[in-house]
């Protein structure tokens, strides 16, 4: 094991936290190079909260109807991760478009996860819409956020088939344990050097010589 000490995760939720889940089960790993500092909810009765709980990781709930802005709200975030000394912001099924202040202020340093192989099929029901449209082939992409939704450098891309005996049910699922997979994956990169970003191109290295 390193001596270099972890690096600090945020975790951004809005429902049941199946990636908030993978990343902090990865995070237990004595080899892994993060922690998770914090899990934040905007909404209460997220079940990903409880789940955080019983890993024993700090949650709160900052609920975006008590904000009177977008932003507003996105300061009482960047407060919670600021002072718990996050390095990094994973977004895990956060069902809210960060403000543009925010994206700023976080710049190179908020994750997002989509299941779809972007820029296919961005937005709302991405595996529904892919199904419906009789693609042979979509996944799911890990990309770093920027102002616009589902846009942001690419970083790690998976590929999942669509079967012919798939429902949307089974396709969905093949999906998400791609993405459970590729996440923690970007996040290990992320804390171990190796993603450098080049306009809209993100380039991952051997050694960890790259850097941010």
């Amino acid at each position: 094991m390193s001596d270099k000490p972890k690096g600090r995760v945020g975790i951004l939720i809005s429902g049941r936290g199946s990636n908030m889940e993978a990343i902090a089960d990865a995070c237990k790993r004595e080899d892994f190079p993060a922690e998770v500092g914090i899990v934040v909810s905007n909404e209460p009765d997220a079940p990903g909260l409880q789940k955080a709980r019983v890993r024993r990781i700090e949650s709160q709930v900052i609920d975006h109807r008590a904000s009177r802005s977008r932003e507003e709200h996105d300061k009482r975030i960047h407060a919670i991760m600021s002072a718990r000394k996050v390095d990094l912001i994973c977004l895990a099924g956060y069902k809210r478009i960060l403000s543009p202040w925010f994206v700023r202020e976080w710049r190179g340093r908020v994750m997002n996860v989509h299941p779809s192989l972007l820029p296919a099929f961005p937005g709302l029901d991405a595996q529904e819409k892919a199904f419906d449209y009789g693609v042979r082939l979509s996944g799911c992409t890990i990309h770093f956020v920027d102002e616009r939704v589902d846009h942001g450098p690419i970083i790690l891309q998976c590929s999942v088939p669509l079967l012919d005996e798939d429902t949307v049910e089974t396709f969905s699922e093949r999906i998400l344990e791609q993405e459970h997979r590729a996440y923690t994956e970007a996040v290990k990169l992320f804390f171990e050097g190796r993603l450098r970003v080049v306009g809209r191109r993100v380039f991952v290295s051997v050694d960890g010589a790259s850097g941010q």
